[in-house]
């Protein structure tokens, strides 16, 4: 399990973007970073920095990933035949956490991690509570039905801020999903432009 240590919002400053696309976000106030010279750390970024930048903002976006774990699915999206930035963002979105914050059951990634943990979805009709669990292309997920009516599931059904991608079957009257493709990373209706391919160059160094 990935643990949370620093709030979310922090992620978006320390980033300078809004990488969730919440409307809430201080960076839509504060474009600056954190910290009493925020605004003064406006220095060109080496080619380091921005594949460093652009790692981070990726395993931001997922929940803050750990490294270690970030790194062996990196490895997994190298081993597999095809274009290593397409498989990390395939591996990345087939995540069980990942698929549950796709299809609305929770408001946030971080909320989908916990929602999991905590034994609230099934997979196939097997309860599972891991976030990394990786799902297949047919796998069904599902709300128990003793956690149907919570309120962190109705509010975020209801939320107008974002829309489930096509790669994703949704019915919220059952609440279940149904995970019918691995995207790509056109597929991916990321607010802000991840890199992929600069997060191959950091770990290819």
């Amino acid at each position: 399990m990935s643990k949370r240590e620093s709030s979310k919002y922090k992620i978006d400053r320390r980033m300078g973007e809004n990488i969730w696309g919440r409307p809430k976000s201080p960076v839509n106030r504060r474009e600056y970073g954190p910290g009493q010279h925020g605004q003064r750390r406006k220095s060109k970024l080496s080619d380091f920095g921005v594949q460093l930048r652009a790692k981070q903002k990726l395993k931001g976006y997922y929940g803050d990933v750990r490294e270690k774990q970030f790194r062996a699915i990196f490895a997994e999206a190298d081993r597999r035949k095809g274009d290593t930035s397409e498989n990390l963002i395939g591996l990345l979105e087939s995540r069980l956490d990942a698929i549950v914050y796709r299809a609305k059951f929770v408001p946030t990634v971080f909320a989908a991690r916990q929602f999991v943990n905590h034994g609230h979805v099934t997979v196939n009709g097997i309860r599972v509570n891991i976030g990394s669990y990786r799902c297949k292309a047919g796998d069904v997920i599902e709300v128990r039905e003793k956690s149907k009516q919570l309120v962190i599931v109705l509010e975020a059904v209801s939320l107008a801020e974002r829309d489930v991608p096509d790669y994703i079957d949704v019915d919220h009257n059952k609440m279940v999903a149904t995970f019918v493709r691995v995207p790509g990373l056109s597929d991916v209706p990321y607010p802000v432009v991840m890199e992929p391919n600069l997060v191959v160059e950091f770990y290819s160094r």
